[in-house]
């Protein structure tokens, strides 16, 4: 069985777990914390699996190691093609890329944990000024989606959930944990209404977890 190095409060693994859920892949949760003693995704054991020392990595039965969560998905979507997660039609692919792009690279580098973190060290920055961080980068980003993912589908681009919807969804996660105001985005909140009605991102929730804390 292949093995997910993951944590419960990050959304790219959140990401890597519904995707495997979508596609009816089992899989064995390993927790990696990013915060107990010090960041077990720090030590020598898991650095020597994944360089970056980040969370979600994929170990397959023959020992290869994914890293990446768009990457992994990729890889999930290659070997495993039904349900796609991805239109075959370039432009519509496109457009889902752009969108599940626009959290991926756009707004989730800039709320990473260890960005959050170095606030605080280097800056002196106090959990209000994280949280206001946090909430300054989301807003444009989840404005910019409210056009992209525009229409009357079930979901961000049909009626089936796809790639957009999975990074959409993990990043909500993130905005409700520090406190933005959803309510300017009633499409978004609309599509995530419908994804969290799947049994697919329900088990893949943070709160759902083994490793999940109170």
């Amino acid at each position: 069985m292949i093995r997910l190095y993951t944590y419960w409060r990050s959304t790219a693994a959140y990401r890597v777990r519904i995707a495997l859920n979508l596609k009816g892949i089992a899989y064995e949760a390993r927790p990696v914390s990013l915060v107990a003693n010090g960041g077990e995704h720090r030590a020598p054991g898991y650095a020597a699996l994944n360089p970056a020392m980040l969370v979600p990595a994929l170990e397959l039965d023959d020992g290869t190691v994914l890293t990446q969560s768009l990457a992994i998905i990729d890889w999930i979507e290659a070997t495993h093609p039904a349900p796609p997660l991805l239109p075959a039609d370039p432009v519509r692919r496109a457009h889902v890329l752009a969108a599940a792009h626009t959290v991926a690279m756009d707004i989730h580098p800039v709320n990473n944990l260890r960005v959050v973190s170095h606030l605080g060290t280097r800056f002196g920055a106090s959990p209000e000024d994280k949280a206001e961080w946090m909430r300054h980068w989301m807003a444009p980003g989840f404005a910019a989606l409210e056009t992209l993912m525009a229409g009357d589908s079930r979901f961000g681009f049909g009626d089936a959930p796809g790639l957009a919807d999975i990074c959409l969804t993990a990043q909500f996660y993130n905005a409700r944990r520090w406190g933005l105001d959803l309510a300017p985005y009633p499409r978004l909140c609309a599509i995530e209404a419908e994804c969290l009605a799947l049994d697919a991102f329900r088990d893949a929730a943070p709160e759902a977890q083994p490793d999940a804390q109170p």
